[in-house]
């Protein structure tokens, strides 16, 4: 053995750490206009969002499977889904929405992106944002897709989405939106009545730039 292998190993095993360092870098930097960078709900909360929020830079921590149990399965089924939270999105639904995301799948956009949100279907108790009756939605878009429209839905009253799955049946549509010009910034006023407890609000966005539409699970608590 040349006395300068065990050096050049040495040397590939710190340039595959920092790769893989600059990629989970990269993944922190909130993209301006590139064709890579998409969106999602941040208020309150998608669930990947959420979890890539709370443990981003902590998602190796034990503590989280006691502290935050189904962000933690969904970081052991693909932490690429937290890394990729602006990217949760469909193709060429053309409007027919419940053709192309069945019940149960309605959080994974119908296990798109070959499955790598099937984890944000998983039933249980998710960490949720406290809204009241009425409250503001905001969805950061980071390519500036721009909006043909917003449509946004709560679970009924009774459905416990810490026991069941999520169906189109649960859903209630609160709020329609026109068209929203190119922006990274949306906000949305959501006005609800009657509601208590924990529930699911349900985004479906409609991008401007191509029949791309993304479906977003935030969880909230109407306390």
């Amino acid at each position: 053995m040349s006395c300068h292998e065990p050096i050049k190993r040495a040397r590939s095993r710190t340039a595959l750490a920092l790769s893989a360092l600059a990629a989970v870098l990269l993944c922190l930097i909130p993209w301006s206009g590139t064709a890579v960078a998409h969106g999602s709900v941040v208020d309150p909360a998608s669930r990947n969002y959420g979890c890539w929020l709370r443990w981003g830079s902590d998602f190796q921590n034990p503590a989280m499977a006691q502290e935050d149990p189904m962000c933690w399965q969904a970081w052991q089924d693909n932490p690429n889904a937290m890394w990729n939270w602006n990217g949760l999105y469909r193709n060429g639904s053309a409007g027919d929405f419940q053709a192309v995301v069945p019940d149960g799948q309605l959080c994974s956009g119908g296990r798109t992106e070959g499955g790598r949100y099937n984890s944000l279907d998983t039933v249980g108790a998710w960490k949720t944002t406290n809204v009241a009756d009425d409250f503001t939605l905001k969805l950061y878009d980071q390519a500036s897709h721009g909006a043909d429209y917003f449509h946004v839905y709560v679970t009924r009253q009774g459905f416990d989405p810490t026991t069941q799955p999520l169906t189109w049946d649960d859903l209630q549509l609160v709020t329609t939106t026109g068209r929203y010009g190119p922006s990274q910034n949306y906000s949305i006023d959501v006005s609800t009545s009657g509601l208590s407890g924990r529930h699911v609000v349900y985004t479906i966005w409609q991008a401007s730039h191509m029949d791309q539409t993304y479906f977003l699970c935030s969880d909230v608590d109407f306390g």
